[in-house]
């Protein structure tokens, strides 16, 4: 693969692949602009080397073509301010307007692109509508690892229109720490699974089994095990189909020597909300009618005593419905353990994107764990062994 590292820009538009899908509140400002800051180092390469920057990009999920909510003219003025310069930008991602201010982009100058998304052939893989976009820029830079599970336009189909294909330092980033988990990691390896499915995160945990020595398991999914163990679970979050599965995961941990570690009490509510009343209970004791929404507080510790003496931590999902603070705890325990663990025994920690990724950014400790990734989904399917269209088109 091709680096920005080790190409040179100069004189060049780069057409990079981003991903601004941010959080926005009802007045459109970022609420957490973890993805944009992630790719200041790609974009400041380019621009030094003397280069220009195409920037495109989805927001959202936008069903019927273009809306004023999942428009990217509300990432121009903060873009403006992250870059220190004026950022342009086209309202029609293959428009003329786009065609236009491509041309006659100067060195130092940034184009942001219309959420590409309002046009379903970006999703559909369209190869015509790649090639467009391919017109706009003299190389193409992908630094999207929070897309590249997609065979989408401009995230994979689009490679094929350029000689060169460059690798961003977020995918790079990504790439080599999940890698550094997967196939370096120093022991004790503990892996924290979190989350409200196991079909979610069965063909990761199967593939862990063979790596970690610790596998603790929380959130909803815990409610799965429980119930494969005769356990109570009153109106909990369960997958019922998935509880032969459960047992099946609990039997080859245990052949493969891999210890697993549940919650021991749950913090359950008479209501899915943060006012709910709540009572502490022991695992497998949920009462009908009511449902657990965290770990409690010995669960908590049990978990951070495993997760303290490890050397390599991988965490992916939240311990409850970690939005609710009253059922925060359990999400905000584990986060001060992987910083403990990081800063006071030198573990490399991995945090998985989406929830967890925000847990952490939430409690201020982005920067006190190894490395936070910005590709949820994308991590996933990496860990699990799969090819991912975005990076196989660097390739």
């Amino acid at each position: 693969m091709k680096t920005v590292n080790s190409y040179n820009f100069a004189g060049k538009r780069a057409l990079v692949r981003v991903d601004f899908n941010v959080p926005l509140n009802e007045r459109f400002e970022i609420t957490d602009d973890t993805r944009i800051k992630a790719t200041i180092p790609t974009i400041n390469k380019i621009l030094n080397d003397g280069g220009s920057v195409i920037l495109m990009s989805h927001l959202g999920r936008p069903k019927d073509g273009p809306t004023d909510k999942y428009s990217l003219k509300h990432l121009v003025t903060p873009l403006s301010v992250v870059f220190g310069r004026p950022v342009k930008f086209a309202d029609d991602c293959i428009g003329q307007s786009a065609i236009d201010q491509a041309a006659t982009l100067q060195p130092g100058e940034i184009l942001l692109l219309e959420n590409l998304r309002f046009y379903k052939e970006e999703e559909k893989g369209d190869v015509a509508f790649a090639e467009k976009l391919s017109k706009l820029g003299d190389v193409w830079v992908n630094d999207a690892f929070g897309t590249a599970h997609r065979a989408h336009a401009s995230t994979a189909v689009i490679g094929q229109f350029f000689e060169d294909r460059i690798c961003g330092f977020v995918m790079q980033a990504e790439i080599d720490n999940a890698q550094r988990v997967l196939e370096h990691a120093e022991r004790p390896f503990t892996a924290i699974m979190g989350g409200s499915k196991v079909s979610d995160k069965i063909l990761l945990i199967e593939k862990l089994l063979d790596k970690v020595d610790n596998l603790i398991i929380g959130g909803g999914m815990t409610y799965t095990f429980t119930l494969a163990e005769g356990g109570k679970i009153g109106k909990s979050i369960c997958e019922p189909d998935k509880v032969e599965l459960a047992k099946e995961l609990i039997k080859k941990a245990a052949e493969k020597g891999v210890k697993i570690y549940m919650p021991v009490d749950n913090i359950c509510a008479d209501d899915f909300s943060n006012d709910a009343n709540r009572q502490t209970v022991a695992k497998g004791e949920i009462p009908d009618g009511w449902e657990g929404l965290d770990i409690g507080p010995e669960s908590a510790k049990l978990f951070q005593s495993v997760i303290e003496s490890s050397k390599t931590v991988l965490w992916n999902g939240p311990m409850g419905v970690f939005e609710f603070p009253n059922f925060a705890n359990g999400t905000n325990a584990i986060a001060d353990a992987v910083v403990k663990a990081t800063e006071e025994n030198g573990a490399f920690s991995l945090i998985g994107g989406g929830d967890s990724a925000a847990a952490v950014n939430n409690a201020g400790y982005g920067d006190r764990v190894s490395y936070v990734s910005t590709g949820g989904g994308a991590l996933l399917e990496y860990m699990e062994g799969k090819v991912l269209p975005g990076v196989a088109a660097l390739q």
